[in-house]
């Protein structure tokens, strides 16, 4: 095996320990945020430096392999992208008229549901025993279209509702996402042994990352949660298992097999909601980012639970399958 997929295959096995903590360290960080929000708030000005930073190491972990998949196989990377950019808008708008959100939560449950997926996906992808290259292939392929489909879909769905600066959050994405992604990709074609060096600690780096924005997202919302905190919980959680439901769903519908529909489910139902916190700062206010920091919280715990009871059924069956096998083998 080269070397830098050793470092790869050595980064993938230590994350499943990360993934299980982070929902913990994700509740404790918030409780603390919520009961000292003066010790946080001072880092409002490192929530985009951060995403950069974590959209760099995001870039850091593709290679050649994760590009050529989108070509050799697009189909399931292009409807899994196209429901996830057309889903979870739509959900999220719903479920703001539905519960009647003020303005404010509704920019943020719109623009959160207009963001590409996470990198926490990937995490939950490789535990549920899912299609890891799949699940890669869509992050990659959302987060670089998303930096034009994101402001487009918050201008179409909430044009009425508020005015947005289209071309100063294009500018932002760029900034944000889509150079520093680019930035950690050349590193590592240009220069792989410097990123094989520092692969297997990208996860833990990435993670410690979104745990600060969360943080610092919850001790700017402090004062508001308590007004608002239930109705806001109910949308988080809608918004999420409506959205790995219906990539689930609609997946099957378009014939792919149980494991890809689980792959795009996944990625459907778990947004990027460091990047949706951070736009809604810079271009509303520190309410917006209420329903990314509490999704942030909420799709790894259910991700993580989703993982456990596939991948449990996914290694039972591969146990079933195996001993007929050899029972057959037996007999013959």
């Amino acid at each position: 095996m080269p070397e830098a997929n050793q470092t790869q295959l050595s980064a993938t096995v230590h994350q499943p320990r990360l993934s299980r903590a982070f929902p913990l360290l994700a509740i404790a960080l918030s409780a603390l945020a919520l009961m000292s929000p003066s010790t946080f708030t001072s880092g409002q000005a490192f929530i985009v430096p951060l995403l950069a930073c974590i959209m760099f190491m995001m870039g850091l972990t593709l290679d050649r392999s994760d590009v050529q998949r989108i070509f050799n196989d697009p189909k399931p990377v292009a409807v899994g992208v196209a429901l996830q950019f057309l889903l979870m808008p739509i959900l999220a708008l719903t479920l703001s008229k539905l519960l009647q959100l003020t303005p404010q939560l509704t920019f943020g449950m719109v623009l959160l549901g207009s963001c590409a997926g996470g990198t926490a996906s990937n995490v939950i992808c490789f535990l549920a025993r899912g299609d890891v290259a799949l699940s890669v292939s869509m992050t990659m392929t959302s987060t670089l279209i998303g930096v034009v489909a994101t402001p487009l879909l918050c201008q179409f769905y909430l044009d009425e509702l508020i005015t947005i600066d289209r071309l100063a959050m294009l500018r932002s994405l760029v900034e944000m996402v889509f150079l520093p992604v680019l930035g950690g990709y050349l590193i590592r074609i240009l220069l792989p042994r410097l990123s094989a060096a520092v692969q297997s600690s990208l996860p833990g780096l990435s993670i410690a990352g979104i745990l600060a924005v969360i943080t610092i997202v919850v001790a700017l919302n402090a004062g508001s949660l308590q007004g608002v905190g239930i109705t806001v919980i109910i949308a988080v959680i809608c918004h999420n298992l409506l959205g790995l439901i219906g990539g689930l769903t609609l997946s099957r519908l378009f014939g792919f097999d149980l494991r890809q529909s689980q792959t795009i489910a996944i990625e459907v139902g778990m947004q990027n909601s460091g990047l949706a916190a951070a736009l809604s700062l810079q271009f509303f206010s520190a309410t917006a980012a209420l329903p990314a920091a509490l999704f942030s919280i909420w799709h790894n715990v259910s991700g993580a639970i989703l993982a456990g009871y596939w991948g449990r059924r996914r290694d039972s069956l591969k146990y079933l399958l195996a001993d007929i096998k050899a029972h057959e083998g037996d007999g013959a």
